[in-house]
């Protein structure tokens, strides 16, 4: 809930402020003098100069620039006079501070417009006293205030020290914006860092530096879960540039490993290669991926566990059925491989721990930290730094702990702990692989009729591994009026959690797919299918298994069009392939246009991308970006992406056996269309990347004939192009 700011505090931080003005909101109740923690967004210097504190991770999803653009849009200040600051942890003050899920647009829309509005108002009070007029004759633009009858103008800069003494308005109250008469949002605007990343300025948590600053690496055991049981310490520690060596027994947090200090990160990345660790392996040491494989085909062979849907009759109606589709889907694990490796800098100094962390989940780390080293919140300050890409490996912070672990061991110097690339990808957060075995029938009138699918997946009894779960309402669910949907879960040692767009990016892949399958098997086209099977369009479900038909229908129509759906004479061996999905709040639609050689040499010629976010568009540069990114973000999880296990450890380890996209593979153009509706603006993360593997799969069938249910694509024989 948010309430006012008392005025004691607001003008404590506004004296704080050099004299300036400072603006912000309280979720704390204002009843509770002990509980206040006012959160603080907008800073207005006597010289004109406006700062914005950006409260959430920036990792490349524009989040800095977007959600400055909502707060200067409601103060109606002149963006030139903007100054962006990231802002340190401090969840009492701003609320939830991370970057996950789609949902910073979400969760502050209202907030950070509602801050700008307050200040604007106080803005306004202040120059109506000054010239003795009603608030009622000015009007605020590009950071002035215009007495209208007169022309007189005010800058903020000028009216920031009287603003300051003013009671700030109620922000439940502050009239906000009619979209019609927005500056900024729905204006491109370049991301407020693009010209620093693009002359290779240190931005990035990689590049953190700290004076008398030591650096870390971390070996831990290639079979997860392991623990070290000695080392050769002694022999380490004499080694060049070497400060300490040392064993660290893991918790929850984080796993058992040795650390090497040294004066430079070449120093101890040379001293780890003479290390010599005996490790206690643990049972996941006699997991596999080849153990896997064989487990979920023999449970293909048996009922399903436990059951999470069952709709109707589907064993009669697929008994009964004339045409009944049945296939197995496989994806594999994936890492995150994200371009920088995980990386952290603590100092650990009279009982206070200091952390800059490039973290999605900053206030988590904290409190992992804590729990583990037994230093207080308190005493605990974390700076939050720029993430060199995340897309969820960086909700977890095991490495966010090990470098405070480390810290608080060496007891004094700052340290910078720095994983190298092989670190990150075999001691990732895996996207888990899984199996499905499906069958569909449809009845002679081209209706999908019954829908039974026995998912094999990861975890122990009814609890599944993180990020390897299902939802009872996962579609085609509630639209199908025969549906089952099984579960066998396989016990699992290898950690796993979220990858952008979690569980979507590979359950799109195999409903998507199958749905096509199904359209084929019906005769229909596959555009006309999927509409058919959204009904009316009329939502379904409630509450978290609601599913709005009408803004899916929508997306998938808009999508035909713009691509020429069926109505593109195409060469031979070329085909559009259709998919749509809704994730994280986000409804969309995609069609790629593909070619495959005779050699199954695959190049995604277009892709036309309609999504539906809600009524406003903030940034459509970033918006741009975020969708173009997630598409190629898909294609390379499509074509080689795989992490495979051997006798509890990762196979690949580095982007030659665990590939990304390359600038002449990607698509020549991805066309984006955003169809507004009247629902409040979510997020753009995640939700365009789930359509595009099933849409250039549904193409390579239609291109060529031949259905892919085993991914990535090379397994199969295909390359790029």
């Amino acid at each position: 809930m948010i309430q006012t700011m008392n005025r004691r505090f607001f003008l404590k931080v506004s004296s704080l402020a050099g004299g300036g003005l400072l603006l912000g909101v309280n979720a704390a109740s204002a009843a509770d003098a002990s509980e206040f923690s006012p959160n603080a967004y907008i800073r207005i210097h006597p010289d004109g100069q406006i700062t914005i504190i950006s409260k959430n991770p920036e990792g490349g999803q524009g989040i800095k620039t977007a959600q400055a653009m909502q707060v200067a849009e409601e103060l109606d200040a002149d963006w030139k006079d903007i100054k962006i600051q990231q802002a340190d942890l401090n969840e009492k003050l701003y609320g939830r501070q991370a970057a996950g899920g789609s949902m910073s647009t979400p969760s502050d829309w209202n907030v950070l417009r509602q801050a700008g509005a307050a200040g604007k108002q106080m803005l306004l009070a202040a120059a109506a006293a000054t010239w003795a007029v009603p608030v009622s004759e000015c009007r605020a633009e590009f950071s002035k205030v215009i007495h209208e009858p007169t022309k007189k103008t005010l800058s903020y800069g000028e009216l920031s020290k009287k603003a300051a003494t003013l009671t700030p308005p109620d922000l439940k109250t502050v009239p906000l914006k009619d979209p019609k008469d927005y500056r900024l949002i729905g204006k491109a605007i370049m991301g407020v860092d693009v010209p620093s990343i693009t002359v290779g300025k240190p931005l990035y948590g990689i590049d953190f530096v700290l004076p008398g600053m030591l650096s870390a690496v971390y070996e831990k055991c290639p079979v997860y879960g392991g623990k070290a049981v000695s080392a050769n310490l002694d022999e380490i520690k004499k080694l060049p540039g070497v400060k300490h060596a040392f064993i660290l027994s893991g918790g929850k947090g984080y796993d058992s490993g040795v650390a090497i200090v040294a004066t430079t990160w070449w120093a101890a990345q040379s001293a780890r290669k003479k290390l010599k660790v005996q490790w206690e392996e643990g049972p996941t040491a006699a997991q596999s991926t080849e153990s896997f494989n064989t487990q979920a085909e023999g449970l293909f062979q048996q009922a399903p566990a436990f059951s999470l849907r069952d709709d109707g009759d589907v064993d009669a109606v697929l008994k009964s059925s004339s045409k009944v589709v049945d296939a197995k889907y496989t994806y594999p694990f994936i890492s995150h491989a994200q371009l920088e490796p995980e990386n952290c800098t603590a100092q650990f100094t009279d009982g206070k721990l200091e952390i800059w962390a490039p973290s999605q989940t900053p206030g988590r780390g904290l409190q992992m930290i804590s729990q583990e080293s037994g230093i207080s919140p308190e005493n605990i300050t974390l700076h939050l730094l720029q993430i060199g890409g995340g897309f969820g490996r960086r909700l977890s912070n095991d490495y966010v702990v090990e470098a405070g672990m480390i810290a608080k061991e060496v007891n004094g110097a700052p340290v910078k702990l720095l994983w190298t690339r092989e670190d990150d990808m075999q001691h990732d957060f895996y996207r888990p692989g899984g199996y499905q075995h499906l069958q569909g029938a449809v009845d002679d009138s081209g209706k999908l009729v019954a829908w039974k699918n026995h998912f094999v997946s990861f975890g122990e009894g009814k609890n599944f591994a993180a990020s390897a779960n299902i939802s009872p309402g996962e579609f085609p669910a509630q639209f199908v009026p025969n549906f089952s949907l099984g579960i066998t879960l396989m016990p699992l040692g290898v950690p796993t959690g979220a990858l952008r767009a979690p569980r979507s990016n590979s359950l799109a892949w195999v409903i998507q797919s199958f749905i096509d399958e199904l359209a084929h098997a019906a005769g229909k086209d596959p555009v006309e299918f999927r509409q058919a099977l959204l009904g009316d369009g009329s939502p379904v479900g409630t509450g978290r298994e609601k599913y709005d038909a009408g803004r899916m229908k929508a997306v998938l129509q808009l999508v035909a069009e713009k691509s020429g759906w069926g109505k593109v004479r195409l060469p031979s061996r070329t085909a559009m392939g259709v998919a749509f999905h809704y994730s994280h709040m986000g409804h969309f639609a995609e069609v790629a246009q593909v070619h495959v050689s005779e050699k199954k040499e695959v190049r995604v010629e277009k892709v036309w991308v309609a999504g539906d976010i809600g009524s406003q568009i903030i940034n459509p540069s970033g918006a741009a970006n975020q969708v173009e990114g997630s598409v190629i973000d898909g294609l390379s999880e499509l074509m080689g992406q795989e992490i495979t296990f051997k006798a509890g450890s990762a196979v690949q380890s580095n982007y030659h056996q665990h590939p990304v996209v390359r600038m002449k593979q990607a698509p020549p153009v991805i066309e984006t269309h955003f169809l507004r509706s009247n629902n409040s603006p979510t997020g753009l993360g995640e939700p365009p990347l789930p359509p595009i593997l099933p849409a250039v799969c549904n193409a390579i069938f239609t291109a060529i004939g031949e259905r892919v249910r085993t991914l990535p694509l090379s397994k199969s024989g295909y390359k790029w192009a």
